[in-house]
């Protein structure tokens, strides 16, 4: 089992918890996942780590509200557990001797662009941060950004916070304005991270995505996590999740994440808590 030492709701819709893990924390790196378990009847649910530390022995998740599993990991509180974490898996990200990189997060996708920027930044590295969120209530971890930026751009697609505008007119703008990327890494919605790679092919700037397919065991086993790369299958929980968004085929992946999407609402729709329906059998 695995305790939880700390919580913090982020936004309404995405929570911070610190795990003590210190197996995991020992060996994990940027670009790298953990995959959770609530309880043995869970399903296996993969997310990227957020930040770790070694001393400590904990593991940082950020994560979205979105299905049962994160709805009911959400409900839990700190100094209860959870059944498993496992990882760290994964490929960490490789960072070739980069001297300026743009670092591209979108909503609860900035939760994986931290960890990347801070790395960077721990390396020397010229980091420019590009946040984008739909409006000023999802904004998270702004503070802990401009630590780790050298300078740090947050866009909101209404203009509530920031600048109004997408992250791909703030990436366009500042390549056009002479900035010299090494890299490009891009992190969120498949979308986004689909036309960040269309706006930096041009430049021909070498650009990173982390992509987020359905996953099973996280081993390579279940196949289930499999991506078209370059026009070549490749799984994302071993060969990745971090590929050339040059290469990747966006609309293949975006089509596959939605293969259960209908299911996802029925359980969530008609799913009963045991312990919820244990207390009003006892009730009664």
């Amino acid at each position: 089992m695995f305790s939880i030492v700390e919580k913090k709701e982020l936004n309404s819709s995405v929570t911070m918890m610190k795990i003590k893990a210190p197996f995991v924390a020992k060996k994990a790196k940027a670009g790298q996942f953990i995959i959770f378990r609530v309880d043995e009847f869970s399903e296996r649910v993969p997310l990227t780590i957020a930040d770790y530390d070694r001393e400590e022995g904990t593991v940082t998740i950020i994560f979205q509200k979105v299905g049962l599993s994160t709805n009911l990991l959400a409900k839990k509180e700190v100094g209860e557990s959870i059944r498993d974490f496992v990882g760290p898996l994964g490929v960490a990200t490789e960072y070739d001797g980069f001297k300026k990189v743009a670092v591209v997060g979108g909503g609860v996708g900035c939760a994986i662009a931290y960890p990347q920027a801070k790395a960077l930044h721990a390396l020397g590295v010229e980091v420019d941060v590009i946040a984008g969120f739909r409006n000023k209530d999802i904004v998270i971890l702004e503070d802990e950004m401009k630590a780790v930026a050298t300078n740090y751009y947050l866009m909101t697609d209404d203009g509530t916070k920031g600048e109004k505008g997408f992250v791909t007119d703030k990436l366009k703008s500042l390549i056009e304005a002479g900035n010299q990327y090494d890299a490009v890494i891009a992190i969120g919605p498949i979308p986004m991270m689909k036309f960040v790679s269309l706006t930096t092919k041009p430049y021909g700037i070498k650009t990173i995505v982390s992509l987020n397919p359905i996953m099973i065991d996280g081993t390579g086993m279940c196949g289930g996590c499999r991506v078209t790369v370059g026009g070549k299958i490749k799984f994302a929980c071993v060969d990745g999740p971090d590929f050339d968004g040059h290469e990747v085929d966006f609309d293949e992946l975006m089509r596959r994440n939605a293969t259960y999407k209908a299911r996802e609402s029925e359980i969530a729709e008609t799913h009963l808590c045991r312990m919820e329906q244990l207390g009003k059998e006892l009730i009664q």
